[in-house]
């Protein structure tokens, strides 16, 4: 595939306006999406869109096939009389600029069992046999997910490795006495997933007829406790506790004297070559229905990745061990042809990293705000750049650009000024500026930057267990001035779908 000039905004679906305590894939998401059209603008980023578990995080998900029950919009529902409105009266009082998770998920929860409820007494029609078609499409993964949650919400939420014996090694006996006991559970969870892939492709398909799309995120580790690892353990290095005997992380660097201990399971690589990569093959398959374009988190860990020993307290003590590298990708373009994907090459990256990244032709990323710690050399200066990569003001990851300009050393402020011959009071404009001017394929910027939001915007602390995906956008935020600026700068630098015409090679 062919990469055009195009600009984009990093906004998770969460971070949506309206009435309902998070974002959802209602009116909202609708708005948002015009709002891009409007402004000449193609390019939508989310983040992972899978079922958050513990600590809300987008990249640590109970699936990597699911979807996120939480953005099932109720309007939506009303309307498709799953719902009635006295279900929408005397809501929780949820705080309109953030995500309260704790007052969110047992309401939308208890509003969804509603549904399910409703549905089940529906006359027989076309919402009944478009949730049989689903359950059959997506039976691979979506029979063993389904179980998986009604057999968590049978033990109370506890991680996998904790229940009998029996259901953890996944005895045929215990199994299929499970799926009896369970039956209406199982089904119950089925149904919030046909809800959401049914909202959500609605929503894709009104995006793609405006000329709007979408960038999807791939973490390349899956949570310990999800359906895929408790499914597949043949796939992971486990103990026979099911426990993961390695950890993935990432070791010390300038940002982190201990590094970070993220805990998922690593994968038997050998294991995934000897079935010629075909549970990633489903997995690619499956978020490619969702998003247009995707880009591979941590796309370093398929050169080498470190290894953690199972119980270390940081990711000091690990060791670099050699990822599935160019056999995976070939593997992938044999299978699936030619693909938008975008590597994710930040933090350590060796030149193994690189040969592998352009092997592929896959662009690479920059982000501005770790632009301006040293000279002219710093390969996150736009100067430095090269067609083939996508440049970000800056991600959910660090700060936004203006909490990283009230921050920064005076010496990084004043080579910002000078770099970009602004006076910094409109920081955030003045990278977005930079990056849309850049030879960079496609540029990005949070919604937090294009409002000129300060740290109290931030989306993730990484180093944060809690506390973080919370930011919403303000109900007014996305005004026709905002709009007209926004609209301006793909104008004047080339990236309207009118003015595109700089194009990048993809795996060819």
């Amino acid at each position: 595939m062919n990469f055009e000039r195009r600009a984009g905004i990093l906004l998770h679906p969460t971070s949506l306006p309206g009435p309902y305590g998070i974002g959802d894939l209602g009116p909202e998401a609708y708005r948002w999406v015009d709002f891009l059209a409007g402004s000449q603008t193609t390019l939508w980023q989310v983040l992972p869109l899978g079922p958050t578990g513990y600590g809300d995080s987008p990249y640590q998900c109970f699936s990597a096939f699911a979807g996120n029950p939480y953005l099932v919009s109720p309007q939506r529902l009303l309307e498709e009389n799953l719902l009635h409105s006295d279900d929408l009266v005397n809501l929780p009082p949820f705080p309109a600029g953030k995500v309260d998770y704790g007052m969110v998920i047992p309401w939308k929860l208890g509003l969804l069992d509603r549904a399910w409820q409703r549905f089940t007494r529906l006359p027989a029609g076309e919402i009944h046999a478009a949730f049989a078609a689903f359950r059959e499409q997506h039976a691979a993964w979506l029979d063993d997910f389904a179980l998986f949650m009604a057999l968590k919400e049978a033990h109370g939420g506890a991680p996998w490795p904790t229940w009998e014996a029996p259901l953890r090694r996944r005895k045929p006996e215990a199994l299929e006495a499970a799926r009896a006991d369970l039956e209406t559970a199982i089904e119950r969870q089925a149904f919030r997933q046909f809800l959401f892939f049914r909202q959500w492709e609605a929503l894709k398909a009104y995006a793609n007829e405006r000329g709007v799309r979408i960038i999807g995120d791939i973490p390349i580790f899956v949570a310990h406790d999800s359906a895929e690892v408790w499914a597949r353990p043949d796939l992971f290095h486990l103990d026979e506790y099911g426990n993961p005997a390695v950890v993935a992380g990432v070791p010390p660097d300038y940002f982190s004297e201990t590094g970070q201990l993220w805990g998922n399971p690593l994968y038997r690589w050998e294991a995934h070559a000897a079935e010629r990569y075909a549970w990633w093959l489903a997995r690619i398959r499956t978020v490619l229905q969702l998003v247009d374009i995707i880009r591979l988190d941590h796309f370093r860990g398929f050169a080498g990745y470190w290894e953690i020993p199972a119980g270390e307290e940081t990711a000091v003590n690990g060791r670099w061990v050699p990822g599935p590298g160019a056999d995976f990708f070939a593997a992938v373009e044999q299978a699936l042809g030619s693909l938008p994907l975008i590597a994710e090459d930040l933090g350590e990256i060796t030149p193994d990293v690189v040969a592998l990244r352009e092997q592929f032709g896959l662009p690479g990323m920059k982000v501005l705000v770790f632009a301006f710690g040293d000279d002219a050399r710093n390969p996150f200066l736009p100067h430095n750049y090269t067609p083939d990569c996508v440049v970000y003001t800056g991600t959910h990851d660090n700060d936004t650009a203006a909490g990283w300009y009230q921050r920064a050393p005076e010496r990084e402020r004043d080579f910002a000024r000078r770099y970009l011959a602004r006076d910094g009071s409109d920081i955030a404009w003045d990278l977005i500026r930079a990056a849309w001017s850049s030879v960079a394929v496609f540029s990005l910027a949070p919604m937090q930057d294009l409002l000129s939001l300060d740290n109290r915007a931030r989306m993730n602390y990484p180093s944060r267990p809690s506390g973080n995906w919370q930011w919403r956008m303000a109900a007014d935020a996305l005004s026709d001035g905002l709009r007209a600026r926004l609209q301006e700068q793909n104008i004047l630098y080339g990236r309207t779908p009118a003015t595109a015409r700089a194009r990048i090679g993809h795996l060819e």
